[in-house]
């Protein structure tokens, strides 16, 4: 005897019940759901339970086209009666494009540093260091993957234009998408980036001045769109060039995170990089000492190969400098696995939190970590009175 097998009215899913699962689907880029981004185009249900979903890329060959359409196949599955899915994939018009490009600004016409706003809630670290080769990237890329691995929003911006590498050392070949005027980043282990690297071709290198480094950098802090972030971490390149002073600029409330090696020579140069904040204005949130020590494999104590007590050294010049106290947050020792997880696209912190080097870069972000979104220049909307 044959039998009905469409779904019963009690059964049949609802296109109310389809588009709540929809809602708790976000785009891969934008990190908000597709429902409040307008990319959902159509629900149509037929009788036997099969539900078509049109959906609406941003652009035409959005790079996250099988992610979006995975993650809406499996939303719509879920709801109950849902006999299977079909997605189909459409295109946003320009019209489209504009107002979602207006939604995300806030209703603004144009975009500012949203960083640098009198509301913003996001902590920035700018980390500097007096001289390349002593690890700056490595610390940045590695507080970074540890920050996002314990549920916070973070995003890099790798500022070191000529000498970018932090794709590389997040493992992240992948292309920002544009809409409109706004860049949307990508993601590594949790981290949205963004650097001038993924701009170039190949290993090209940039030739640029001092007002195309101020634009490029203006552009990475106000043309993409980072979404509500924790912490925002640049890493700078080193010195006390150009980037530095934009930086100042452009996101005064920034703290500066400096980093050093235990040698003299490096340790003076670095000091000198922290000193700008006095002229800037702006805090140093503390000294990192890279590449401390190198703990012997037959004995395990520590061999100094650069020496000893540059961080230290940093610390206590900062603080005559500026007047307030510049603490060591933490001395990373030297780790191949440090290095070959830059290399692999690994940070150390993720495939090997216990090692000597990951444990010293999570303390040091677990210590960036615990101090709360500040209100610091937010703007209460209170009025003074008069007491009668």
């Amino acid at each position: 005897m044959a039998t009905d097998t469409a779904p019963t009215s009690a059964t049949a899913p609802t296109e109310a019940a389809v588009r709540a699962a929809l809602s708790r689907v976000n785009d891969p880029e934008i990190h908000r759901p597709i429902t409040d981004l307008g990319m959902v185009k159509s629900v149509e249900i037929a009788a036997d339970g099969v539900v078509s979903v049109g959906i609406y890329l941003t652009i035409q060959g959005c790079p996250m086209r099988e992610t979006l359409t995975s993650s809406v196949s499996e939303a719509v599955r879920g709801v109950p009666g849902v006999a299977d899915v079909h997605v189909e994939l459409d295109v946003m018009s320009d019209e489209q494009r504009r107002e979602l490009a207006a939604s995300l600004r806030g209703g603004q016409a144009e975009r500012e540093v949203p960083f640098a706003q009198p509301g913003s809630l996001t902590r920035v670290y700018a980390v500097a260091s007096g001289k390349g080769g002593v690890g700056k990237s490595s610390v940045t890329v590695n507080l970074a993957a540890a920050m996002a691995a314990d549920g916070l929003a973070v995003g890099v911006v790798d500022a070191d234009i000529y000498g970018h590498s932090v794709p590389r050392m997040l493992g992240t070949d992948g292309r920002p998408t544009q809409v409109e005027n706004m860049i949307m980043p990508p993601e590594a282990h949790g981290v949205r980036v963004i650097s001038i690297g993924m701009f170039t071709p190949g290993n090209a290198p940039v030739v640029w001045r001092g007002p195309m480094l101020h634009r490029a950098l203006q552009q990475f802090l106000a043309d993409v769109y980072w979404g509500d972030l924790d912490v925002l971490l640049l890493d700078l390149p080193p010195g006390t060039g150009d980037i530095a002073i934009s930086v100042a600029q452009l996101v005064p409330g920034a703290e500066i995170l400096v980093v050093t090696t235990p040698q003299q020579a490096a340790a003076e140069v670095a000091e000198r990089a922290g000193s700008i904040a006095v002229q800037t204005h702006q805090k140093i949130v503390g000294v990192v000492e890279n590449m401390s020590g190198l703990p012997c494999p037959h004995c395990g104590e520590m061999v100094d190969v650069f020496g000893s007590g540059g961080g230290q050294q940093v610390a206590e010049g900062l603080t005559r400098a500026t007047g307030a106290k510049v603490p060591v947050l933490g001395t990373i020792p030297i780790d191949v696995r440090l290095r070959e997880g830059g290399d692999e696209g690994k940070p150390v912190v993720l495939t090997d939190p216990g090692s000597p080097a990951g444990a010293a870069l999570r303390s040091v972000a677990t210590s960036l970590s615990r101090r709360e979104r500040g209100l610091a220049g937010m703007s209460l909307s209170l009025t003074p009175t008069r007491r009668g």
